[in-house]
C-alpha cells in the first residue's frame, strides 16, 4: 500500500524545512548553517492518513521533527511508534525501533510492533482475579492465563490523535482511547489519553494517564523493540540495569511472588554487559531474556534506570521511568522478520524495556498495587533519551 495523499495539515509555521513523503521512509533534512536563505528548522508535526480499517476508518500517522532532524513516527492503529531515527557517532540517521511500512503489515500481525499496550501489560495468571470480593474473569490468550490486555487489547485499537500546540524545544502528539466497561472481562470504562513528546534533546518521552468509573486495574507500557545498529541482532548491546533484584516466574513466566537477586545469576546487569554474553543459559526456555526487573528507584519521580550502548555505531539510549519493574524482553520469537525500509530481523532482533508494574499484580497483595479507583487518575511517565559515544 501506498501512503494515501490525503491533504497534509502543518501545526509549525516555520518555512524552508524539506520534509519528504512520510511513507517513503525519508527522513527531515536541517540546513548546513543558518542564514537569511535558510532559516533555523524548528521542531513541527506533519499529520497523514497512513491507511484505513477493515471498516473503511482512517489511520492517521504523526511524524514528528526536532530542530536537529530526529524524527519519530506515530499511528493512530495501537498507538504504535512505527519509526524513530536518531543519529550516530557521525551523524547519519537510522531508523532504532523495528516497525513496518504500510498498515497492511500492522494489521496482519506484524511480531514486533511498539504498540501501547493495555488494560494491563505482561501476565495475569489463570485469566482471572478478585477485586473487592468479585472474581474477574480475562479472555485467556496465552494458554490457560492473560497476557498483554487480551485478545485484542489496546495494541490493536484505534486511539484518536491529534498534534498538540509546538514549543520552543518540543512536539507532541496525543492519542486517546475509551475502553468500554467488560472489555476483554475487565470492569469500568477506562479513558486513556499516552502522550508523545519528542525534545530538542533527543529524547522521546511518554506520559500516560487514565480514568475509570468503577474499581479496575491498569499498567500500561510501550512493547517497543529497539535495535540501535538499525539492522542485525541486539546480542551486541551492552546493558545497564539499576536492578539489584528480580521477580522469579514459573514455566508458564508467572511470578512466584518471591523478590530475589540477581547477584551471581545471568540475569546481573547491575555492571555494563553484553545482552548475548550469558543468554544461552536460557535456552530452550524462555528462548532468551523474558524477566521482570525489580528497580532500585525509590518514590514516584521520573529516575534513569537503563543504558544501551551499541558499540559499533556509538549511540546511546537511556531510559527513565517512574514505574517499579520493566520486563526485559530480547525478541526471542523473532524470525527472518521484514522490518521498515528493508531492514531485517532474526532471533534477537531487537530488545524490549517495558516499564510496567510486576506481572500478576493484581494476584499478588506484596506487589505493588495496580488498581485504580473513580476519581483517581492513574499517571506514568517513561523516557527514551538518545546520544553517541
Amino acid at each position: 500500500m501506498k501512503t494515501c495523499s490525503a491533504q497534509v495539515r502543518w501545526f509549525t509555521s516555520w518555512a524552508a524545512v524539506t520534509l519528504l513523503a512520510a511513507g517513503a521512509g525519508l527522513k527531515t533534512v536541517a540546513p548546513a548553517a543558518p542564514d537569511a536563505s535558510h532559516p533555523p528548522m524548528k521542531p513541527q508535526v506533519q499529520e497523514t492518513v497512513f491507511g484505513k480499517m477493515p471498516d473503511g476508518a482512517e489511520v492517521h500517522l504523526f511524524t514528528l521533527t526536532n530542530s536537529k532532524g530526529v524524527v519519530a513516527r506515530v499511528m493512530t492503529y495501537g498507538a504504535i511508534l512505527t519509526r524513530l531515527d536518531v543519529p550516530d557517532r557521525r551523524g547519519n540517521l537510522t531508523n532504532v525501533v523495528l516497525g513496518a511500512d504500510t498498515l497492511e503489515r500492522y494489521l496482519k500481525g506484524f511480531p514486533a510492533s511498539a504498540a501501547v499496550i493495555g488494560r494491563f501489560a505482561n501476565r495475569i495468571a489463570k485469566a482471572r482475579f478478585n477485586l473487592d470480593g468479585v472474581e474477574c474473569r480475562l479472555a485467556a490468550n496465552d494458554g490457560p492465563n492473560h497476557i498483554h490486555g487480551g485478545r485484542r487489547g489496546f495494541a490493536q485499537a484505534l486511539w484518536e490523535g491529534k498534534a498538540l500546540p509546538a514549543r520552543e524545544d518540543e512536539v507532541a502528539v496525543q492519542l486517546s482511547y475509551r475502553s468500554h466497561d467488560g472489555e476483554e472481562g475487565y470492569p469500568g470504562n477506562l479513558k486513556v489519553t499516552v502522550t508523545y513528546t519528542l525534545t530538542d534533546d533527543h529524547e522521546l518521552r511518554l506520559d500516560y494517564e487514565a480514568t475509570t468509573d468503577k474499581p479496575t486495574v491498569v499498567n500500561l507500557t510501550n512493547h517497543g523493540y529497539f535495535n540501535l545498529a538499525g539492522a542485525g541482532d541486539a546480542l551486541g548491546h551492552e546493558l545497564w540495569l539499576d536492578a539489584d533484584h528480580y521477580t522469579p516466574a514459573d514455566d508458564q513466566l508467572i511470578p512466584t511472588g518471591e523478590i530475589a537477586s540477581v547477584k551471581g545469576t545471568p540475569l546481573d546487569f547491575t555492571r555494563p554487559t553484553r545482552i548475548g554474553a550469558r543468554i544461552e543459559q536460557f535456552k530452550p526456555r524462555p528462548g532468551g531474556y523474558d524477566h521482570n526487573y525489580v528497580l532500585n528507584r525509590r518514590g514516584n519521580s521520573l529516575a534513569l534506570f537503563a543504558r544501551a550502548v551499541e558499540p559499533k555505531s556509538g549511540r546511546v539510549m537511556e531510559v527513565s521511568t517512574t514505574e517499579p519493574g520493566v520486563q526485559l524482553y530480547t525478541g526471542n520469537h523473532l524470525r527472518s522478520l521484514a522490518g521498515a525500509g528493508g531492514a531485517t530481523f532474526g532471533a534477537h532482533g531487537g530488545f524490549c524495556l517495558e516499564t510496567q508494574h510486576y506481572p500478576d499484580s493484581p494476584n499478588k497483595p506484596d506487589f505493588p498495587s495496580t488498581v485504580l479507583r473513580p476519581g483517581q487518575t492513574f499517571k506514568s511517565t517513561t523516557a527514551f533519551k538518545f546520544s553517541v559515544k
